[in-house]
């Protein structure tokens, strides 16, 4: 499915256009310089060019989001960015920024997709759009490229340039991930938006203590709106909040697809969850951003 997004990619080396192989190098993307990306099995095109800091979520980590997201825990974040977004493509005006060869239909781009569930809601309500995953870690980037007959996805670090031309999203959003202003302004459209999500200082606050979970600073919402200060202008910010009474092994679950993954002993964390009594009620509370770029992007 790479092909429904691939005039809107470009070089992650050169930042030239993309476009399939010839006949005997299909399952590749190349640009006019002759660097080739391989389009991989499992549908998802590798656009990291060089070394990556950070490999990104586990096979583990991915695979216990996906059981968490998919038993619809948190259906409410994803239907929160897909009203937002929905909104947000209703306020653009055509594509005067894009040339003739890209698609019609507006580009959403989740910078930070893991496993695409958030993104296929989003495209589920922009009948016309399609998506585009980017995540730096593979186990993701694979269930990503299966998240919606709309949606491609793509290797990539969130943290450099991404592999996306200038001014082709009408949306950009972001669930508990990195954001990199400068390039999310880059390649947002003038009138685009950029949505993010960050957990408010209540999330997962029945655990916190219990299960030594790394704690959400509460300043975090303003300190993300400073750090994206000189390229958006914060629009508005909305908090969304669910009880989830969850059992045992959804805790373990829960636990084991966030930051805390990287910082607790799992033996430790195991014991810990086996001394509390069912069901438990877990605060999910998240404060959703919406962004306008400001001033105007260089176009590609």
């Amino acid at each position: 499915m790479v092909d429904i997004v691939t005039p809107y990619l470009r070089c992650p080396v050169c930042r030239q256009p993309l476009a399939a192989g010839a006949a005997g190098t299909a399952r590749a993307l190349r640009c006019p310089r002759g660097h080739s990306f391989d389009l991989a099995r499992q549908g998802y095109v590798n656009l990291v060019a060089g070394r990556v800091a950070h490999a990104g979520d586990t096979a583990q980590m991915v695979a216990d989001r996906d059981a968490f997201l998919s038993a619809g825990h948190y259906d409410f974040v994803s239907g929160a960015l897909a009203a937002a977004a929905a909104d947000a493509v209703a306020t653009v005006d055509g594509d005067p920024t894009a040339p003739g060869d890209r698609p019609a239909g507006p580009l959403v781009v989740d910078a930070g997709a893991g496993t695409g569930r958030h993104l296929a809601a989003v495209l589920d309500a922009v009948p016309g759009a399609v998506g585009l995953a980017l995540d730096v870690s593979k186990p993701a980037v694979r269930r990503a490229a299966r998240a919606h007959p709309r949606a491609a996805a793509a290797l990539a670090d969130s943290w450099g340039t991404l592999p996306v031309a200038d001014g082709a999203a009408a949306v950009l959003f972001n669930v508990f991930a990195p954001r990199n202003g400068a390039e999310f302004r880059r390649v947002l459209r003038p009138d685009g938006a950029l949505l993010v999500v960050t957990p408010a200082d209540d999330h997962l606050a029945e655990l916190v203590d219990r299960l030594d979970l790394l704690r959400v600073d509460p300043a975090k919402a303003d300190r993300v709106a400073g750090s994206l200060a000189d390229h958006f202008q914060l629009a508005e910010r909305s908090t969304h909040r669910r009880t989830l009474p969850l059992d045992r092994v959804q805790v373990r679950t829960l636990v084991g697809m966030g930051p805390s993954a990287w910082h607790t002993d799992g033996r430790g964390l195991d014991a810990r969850i086996a001394g509390l009594a069912e069901p438990v009620e877990v605060t999910a509370s998240v404060v959703l951003g919406r962004y306008r770029p400001r001033g105007r992007a260089a176009r590609a």
